[in-house]
């Protein structure tokens, strides 16, 4: 089956409705083992994952942030998030009054999906045109098999960042963090586990991965190879606004004509499960 379409949404004048509203807002992919559904009104931003037949989505996609996707840091603008100063921040999912981005393109292939969009500022809700971000999707066994890529056309070069690749926002079920901080990574020495607060905490992933689990211990876990530590937290709001917040970050300034591209791997099951499938992706 192959779905192809072009300039499906474009940003729009106000405030819409909230992501994944609609069925056919919706794009799934489905091999038997994972189920992943991306949201085409939030430029392709991932807004479900779960095993195949379970109805339980264990993301979180309150609204265009709440997501697993694509977002960057720039310098400070004057703009404002609410009433709080912010600074140029390209979000795939839109902006925080719910304003759509430009997907332009989207398509499902031989089991592989591809997006390509326009972000928009998160705090102004302008289209950011300097910017397009792309992704390619693959379900491989039980494993979500991700690469993102941002291109940045402007011509202003900001300060260093650190920057989310990518944010993942989970069902506030899975409360506990679960990750290595030892010195003596992928060598099943024992891991850790901790409660993050409300504000953001930062710990570093020797092993490159770091997981939310729920009381049962199974949860999901997110593995990108290029990171080195995580920012994370949990927000404890009501009406479906409470989640699990977890992003692994790096540094980098955007600059004039740069290319980033990156690979995340995302499973979801028992933690010694996710651990040994991330650890088997490192391996040549």
């Amino acid at each position: 089956m192959v779905i192809v379409a072009f300039a499906i949404f474009s940003a729009a004048s106000g405030d819409e409705k909230a992501p994944g509203e609609d069925d056919d807002d919706w794009v799934f992919l489905d091999n038997g083992k994972i189920r992943l559904g991306v949201i085409k009104s939030a430029g392709g931003g991932i807004g479900y994952f779960s095993r195949s037949g379970s109805k339980r989505n264990l993301l979180n996609h309150y609204d265009r942030g709440r997501l697993i996707q694509q977002s960057y840091y720039g310098d400070a603008d004057g703009s404002k998030w609410v009433d709080k100063p912010w600074r140029l921040n390209p979000v795939q999912g839109g902006s925080y009054k719910n304003k759509i981005p430009a997907l332009l393109e989207i398509k499902v292939e031989d089991g592989k999906l591809y997006s390509k969009s326009i972000p928009l500022h998160w705090a102004t809700g302008e289209e950011l045109a300097d910017f397009e971000l792309e992704q390619w999707i693959e379900l491989k066994d039980d494993v979500v098999h991700a690469r993102f890529r941002m291109t940045y056309k402007g011509e202003k070069l900001h300060a260093p960042r650190h920057q989310e690749i990518p944010a993942v926002f989970l069902d506030p079920s899975l409360s506990e963090l679960v990750l290595y901080r030892g010195e003596a990574p992928w060598t099943g020495d024992a891991i850790s586990r901790e409660r993050p607060g409300q504000k953001n905490e930062y710990f570093d992933i020797p092993e490159n991965w770091a997981a939310f689990v729920g009381d049962d211990g199974m949860g999901v876990g997110v593995y990108v190879p290029s990171a080195k530590q995580i920012t994370t937290y949990r927000f404890p709001g009501g009406a479906n606004s409470n989640c699990s917040y977890l992003a692994p970050i790096t540094t980098f300034a955007i600059r004039p004509g740069m290319v980033f591209d990156y690979r995340a791997y995302f499973f979801t099951g028992s933690v010694s499960d996710m651990r040994a499938r991330f650890d088997s992706l490192r391996m040549p």
